[in-house]
């Protein structure tokens, strides 16, 4: 089962990473948080890691929309954006699916939401492979 969609790019780690979060914004998305598991892995673990960041993205109107409809929603919320650098160097862009997600709550009120987060993602993805080049992995 694909339960993301993504892109994969070519740059600098950190420019993917503000490109990404720009990206969102222009589609109404928040990032609540930013979480760099290549630190925490060396902080907690004493291990190292390939860069990877999970961005916590929120667009308030859908996700108002959503738990308004399904009160448990919030446990799938927020929905995460990952960058991470493939072992050939390349950076992807990959964002959970919000139609398999909410798929799990079996509440059809929310497919609209789902398939207008969806395209939301999906402008975002191209947002950042028209910014910064796409390559062949994704």
């Amino acid at each position: 089962m694909n339960y993301t969609i993504q892109t994969a790019v070519t740059g600098e780690f950190d420019d993917v990473v503000d490109t990404t979060i720009a990206a969102l914004e222009d589609e109404g998305f928040g990032v609540l948080c930013d979480i760099d598991i290549q630190a925490t892995l060396k902080e907690k673990l004493g291990e190292e890691f390939r860069q990877y960041r999970i961005l916590g993205a929120c667009n308030p109107p859908l996700a108002y929309e959503g738990l308004t409809e399904e009160i448990e929603l919030g446990a799938l919320l927020p929905c995460n954006v990952i960058v991470y650098e493939t072992d050939d160097g390349d950076i992807v862009v990959s964002a959970v699916d919000p139609k398999q997600l909410v798929g799990i709550a079996d509440n059809d009120a929310l497919d609209s939401i789902a398939t207008e987060v969806n395209e939301r993602f999906e402008r975002v993805l191209s947002a950042v492979t028209d910014e910064l080049g796409s390559t062949s992995e994704a």
